[in-house]
């Protein structure tokens, strides 16, 4: 037997307005939830680069500190470090531009700054989605809401009955939509801000580590501070 009720009934029932904002929704949470996935599983990955980036530090040598970050050409610290490289060994072996005959700590500084800007709007991509279906998934729910409580509304008229039994049921089932919105927008936002913030943890520590490598590559030494004057430490190889 056919349920009068329920989301089935909602669909079978709505007009091309109706299954529009359903299907609307529907797609609003495919791509927020493809975004979380995504970005989460890219975080978890990051956080795996913070750990191997502090192994850097206790290394002989810089080619050793490279060698234990690994092979992954998405890790952001081997590409800060390589970066950096690069624009230390092309300061001091070429005076043809303009551009080199910065002072080394200013062009290393600007080489480091680039790979972090080009990797910020790299981890930052697709956040707009979430921000975006947070804040319209809840209106799109009310839109349909709004049409559904007008067409309950027109039949209940044109039937000549109005008592509690008959409104009742097509008006909660308008209502389904705006449950539909709120269940849309809420994954939306928590989402966005348990990924904005894991962004700023490894944000954090990549600018930290291109402190580190600015101040390696400039007088060949880390910078260091335990609560107190920063002071310069050489790279040398842990116990």
């Amino acid at each position: 037997m056919e349920s009068h009720f329920g989301l089935a009934n909602v669909w079978n029932q709505g007009d091309i307005v109706t299954k529009g904002v359903a299907v609307l929704l529907l797609v609003m949470s495919l791509a927020s939830w493809m975004v979380i996935l995504i970005k989460a599983l890219d975080i978890i990955r990051y956080k795996k680069h913070v750990r191997q980036a502090e192994g850097f530090w206790h290394s002989e040598d810089f080619a050793t500190g490279l060698s234990k970050l690994g092979k992954d050409p998405s890790n952001p610290f081997l590409r800060l470090a390589e970066e950096g490289r690069e624009a230390t060994a092309h300061h001091r072996n070429t005076k043809a531009h303009l551009h080199d005959t910065l002072d080394i700590s200013d062009w290393v500084t600007r080489s480091l700054r680039n790979s972090i800007d080009a990797f910020t709007a790299h981890v930052q991509s697709g956040l707009a989605i979430l921000a975006s279906v947070g804040s319209t998934a809840p209106f799109v729910g009310l839109f349909g809401t709004v049409w559904g409580i007008y067409h309950a509304l027109l039949a209940i008229g044109l039937s000549g009955q109005s008592t509690i039994d008959k409104v009742a049921g097509p008006i909660g089932e308008a209502l389904i939509m705006t449950a539909l919105g709120l269940a849309v927008a809420i994954p939306a936002v928590l989402g966005y801000n348990a990924l904005v913030r894991g962004n700023k943890f490894v944000l954090t520590k990549l600018n930290s580590f291109a402190h580190d490598l600015h101040a390696y590559f400039v007088t060949g030494a880390r910078v260091a501070s335990s609560n107190g004057p920063a002071n310069v430490v050489a790279m040398k190889k842990g116990s």
